[in-house]
């Protein structure tokens, strides 16, 4: 297993993360057990999660799933709601904090995320009240997740100004169908030392193959219904075909070569992939153990259209 420093930070974590919003849900204890069990066994060390997942219940499960391996994980988990006003506020960080605490049965977090921007509380509300929780030692590190370039910097600037503890990580959509990142939020990353960990980088599970043109998705998949309208078209399907051909001339499949691009750029820290299945975390931490060159790099833009050089610094020391 690969392990990187996560942005400028002390922080190790290996580079295969392992996404959890099937846990108490899609998964019960026992699943979410042998998945986590597994994920330790090879080397897997970043846990990711959030008071949401399952009600609450993702996290409960994880905590009973890491008893006897807590020094051997890093829990990551995120607090607050899209378009809820107060979720960046004091009193709701510090009542979330204590409700996540005890769900995980841990005494700390490793880092704590603001899981979506709140509009409502001034920026440095938030960034005070995170740091009392890593002054009290509930928490260890900052990060944030669905900002934009500029609510990214305008946080780093407030925790700057008041000599209090910055995000270390942004979480965000990224794939090889979603490359928005790389126009201003990786490199506002890159600048203020601040490593990116993708989510849906399977692009809700378009860049597994499992999805065909003109057929209609199966029932239950996510991208059944209405939810794929904007990822089911032509355009993507043909950048499918393209990716397709180029993962099986190197022998290996098309979800395989969507994770081992993003572990490729070097701003990433840790790649998000969700499990339900114990031999999917073989799978995902073998796919991200594919190392693609400059050359392959360069290909893979090229057949995605990307005009511009991407950006590709990477952050931290």
């Amino acid at each position: 297993m690969e392990y990187r420093t996560l942005g400028d930070s002390g922080l190790q974590v290996s580079v295969a993360g392992l996404g959890t919003n099937n846990f108490g849900g899609r998964c019960d204890l026992e699943q979410t057990k042998a998945v986590v069990h597994k994920a330790i066994e090879v080397g897997l060390n970043f846990i990711d999660t959030a008071e949401s997942y399952g009600r609450g219940l993702s996290e409960e499960f994880i905590g009973k799933a890491i008893e006897g391996h807590r020094q051997e994980v890093l829990l990551t988990t995120k607090f607050g709601g899209r378009g809820k006003p107060g979720t960046g506020g004091r009193s709701y960080i510090k009542n979330a904090v204590h409700g996540s605490l005890q769900r995980l049965n841990t005494d700390y977090i490793d880092m704590l995320s603001i899981h979506f921007p709140d509009p409502s509380t001034p920026i440095e509300e938030t960034m005070r009240a995170l740091d009392d929780l890593v002054r009290a030692g509930d928490v260890r590190y900052l990060g944030c997740s669905n900002f934009a370039a500029w609510q990214l910097v305008e946080a780093e600037w407030a925790a700057k100004t008041a000599h209090s503890s910055p995000f270390i990580a942004s979480q965000n959509p990224y794939s090889l169908l979603q490359r928005n990142v790389e126009q201003d939020l990786a490199p506002a990353c890159v600048k203020y030392g601040v490593g990116v960990i993708p989510y849906s980088p399977l692009a809700g599970g378009f860049l597994t193959g499992k999805y065909r043109q003109n057929e209609a998705p199966t029932e239950g998949t996510r991208l059944a219904g209405g939810q794929g309208a904007r990822q089911l078209n032509d355009d993507n399907f043909a950048k499918l075909a393209k990716l397709e051909t180029f993962a099986h001339e190197h022998d290996h499949t098309v979800g395989e070569l969507a994770l081992a691009w993003l572990a490729s750029q070097p701003f990433v820290g840790s790649v998000i992939a969700g499990a339900t299945k114990p031999e999917q975390v073989e799978e995902n931490v073998r796919a991200i153990e594919w190392h693609l060159s400059a050359e392959d790099m360069k290909a893979l833009d090229e057949a995605m259209g990307v005009g511009a050089e991407p950006m590709r610094g990477g952050p931290g020391r």
